[in-house]
């Protein structure tokens, strides 16, 4: 009898000891990912309709006992701040299941769900282990920050908007890359700068879909949130056209194509940015349109630039600019405004009397052609301005000493200091103007590499620059940092033939990488730069 007790009482040891286990089967997080913040509902016993999970939690011993403190994520970017904990932390298992709070967020879970190989449950109220719940509320007015929470075999995502949340899910699938662990533990994170962007030039360079999509892919697991598209340019007209068929290249995106392009930004919380360059870039309009295009006292043409004396150069680009504002959907509008080569001579007056002329009549006697040209990007912004958009234009479009003023709401896309008359960066933001970064020296990556231009490296990036560097290798002072909304890593296609797809799509990887760690968290990294290479190789 004795010992027929303790067989039984042995059997009930080996039973209780196996329901353990099986509570924290799953519980060990993955590999690398970034930070969210903690879930209201972060710290509540685990409590499911499974009476057998509710009795396994009660009977599990305290992690604290058993488990080493966590060690912080490792990600790309890197978590801005991460509490550590003692516990198994979390790594998917099949019979887990993403769970959601709201339905705006149901894109993301099943995302979560396909990518991990979990079960996508939708809204439940029912709390079990091994569940990833996604839920908005909670954080700052920041709607890209997050906390994540991993405790007691779940993970709990929350944060005050829908990108946010996303960005959680971003740092749980880096961390459970590769069959690894997210450690339990609290990740609060946010971004530094609201512009993380990615600028793509598909007007010399023929991109296909597949590639274009494949970049969103990999900018939203990065945590970027834009993609500027330059599809016109000297070369040729990228995307298809229904009020000016005949200004389009034969090699272009089908409007179809292009929405797909944007639908798929959209889910990944990235936001599309259009350019349609002018009043100079417009070659292939132009080639259309001969009789629009500039020239100069002797009749001579020149090259991609619009002759803005004429009210059909206006009507054209209005023509454009409203009908892509149907189909670019995003807040944000590129007016180009650079290199018009009108104002690259030493007497642009003399040189072109037909547009001195346009500007006396329309700014007075003293009106020059660099007053007409400013009148020419507001009024454009003013097109652009009348669907709901927030307007940029390159930094060598705005000039100096004129009577027309360059429209207050216009920010400025710094990428050089080499143009004709050239001004610090100090000297937008000394007005109070908004700055995006576009350094042409660590972030330009220029097919051929024409000129002095280098393909840039993401070691140079990741140690040298940041987001208050604007200009060459020199940063302004911090006191204009709040003005400056972040940075854009473009590549531009002189040359389009140098690198095929697949070359340009490795040499940007690094760079890419390196870019957003520096506009997420502008400090200098934890990681040297060798061991950040590892990890972006490790995490693919």
């Amino acid at each position: 009898m004795t010992q027929h007790r303790r067989r039984a009482s042995a059997q009930q040891v080996i039973r209780k000891r196996a329901v353990v286990a099986a509570a924290f089967v799953g519980t060990v997080a993955l590999g690398t990912g970034v930070g969210v913040w903690a879930s209201s509902g972060g710290g509540k016993a685990v409590a499911g309709s499974d009476s057998g999970t509710a009795a396994a939690s009660a009977a599990s011993p305290s992690p604290s006992r058993s488990y080493p403190l966590s060690r912080a994520p490792r990600t790309i970017p890197a978590v801005r701040a991460f509490t550590a904990a003692r516990g198994p932390g979390w790594k998917p298992q099949r019979s887990d299941r993403v769970v959601v709070s709201d339905a705006g967020l149901a894109d993301t879970g099943r995302l979560m769900a396909g990518e991990l190989g979990l079960t996508y449950a939708g809204e439940k109220d029912d709390v079990r282990a091994g569940d990833v719940r996604l839920a908005l509320g909670g954080g700052g007015g920041n709607q890209e920050s997050y906390t994540m929470t991993v405790r007691e075999g779940r993970v709990d995502i929350s944060g005050p908007g829908e990108a946010g949340v996303f960005y959680g899910t971003r740092t749980l699938k880096q961390e459970a890359h590769g069959g690894g662990t997210a450690p339990e533990g609290v990740v609060r994170d946010e971004p530094a700068k609201p512009v993380r962007g990615f600028n793509l030039d598909i007007a010399r360079k023929p991109f296909s879909e597949s590639w274009i999509e494949d970049r969103i892919r990999e900018l939203g697991d990065l945590k970027f949130n834009e993609l500027g598209l330059h599809f016109s340019d000297d070369q040729a007209f990228r995307i298809e056209s229904s009020s000016h068929p005949e200004i389009v290249s034969q090699d272009h995106l089908t409007k179809a194509q292009v929405k797909r392009i944007v639908d798929l930004a959209n889910s990944r919380h990235i936001t599309v940015v259009p350019e349609i360059d002018s009043p100079g870039h417009l070659g292939a309009v132009l080639a259309a349109h001969p009789d629009l295009q500039l020239r100069n006292a002797n009749g001579v043409p020149t090259k991609g630039a619009i002759d803005i004396s004429k009210a059909a150069s206006a009507k054209l680009l209005d023509d454009l600019l409203n009908e892509y504002a149907g189909l670019f959907t995003g807040n944000q509008w590129h007016l180009g405004g650079d290199e018009y080569q009108a104002l690259t001579v030493k007497d642009p007056q003399a040189l072109y009397p037909q547009l001195a002329a346009a500007a006396r009549q329309k700014y007075g006697a003293s009106g020059t052609v660099a007053d007409l040209a400013t009148g020419w990007l507001n009024d454009r912004a003013g097109t652009v301005r009348a669907h709901g958009r927030t307007m940029r234009a390159w930094n060598d479009g705005f000039y100096r000493g004129t009577s027309v003023q360059a429209a207050k709401d216009l920010q400025v896309a710094y990428w050089t200091g080499k143009e004709l008359g050239a001004r610090q960066p100090a000297d937008y933001l000394s007005t109070g103007r908004k700055v995006v970064n576009y350094n042409d020296e660590f972030l330009y990556y220029v097919l051929g590499q024409p000129q002095t231009f280098v393909y840039p490296t993401g070691q140079r990036i990741y140690e040298q620059w940041n987001p208050r560097v604007l200009r060459g290798t020199a940063a302004v002072p911090a006191r204009y940092d709040g003005q400056i909304l972040g940075g854009t890593f473009a590549v531009w296609c002189d040359f389009p033939h140098a690198q095929t797809e697949a070359q340009v799509a490795a040499g940007i990887r690094l760079p890419l990488r390196a870019t957003v760690q520096k506009l997420w968290d502008p400090g200098k990294p934890a990681l040297s730069w060798q061991d950040f290479q590892a990890l972006a190789n490790r995490l693919g």
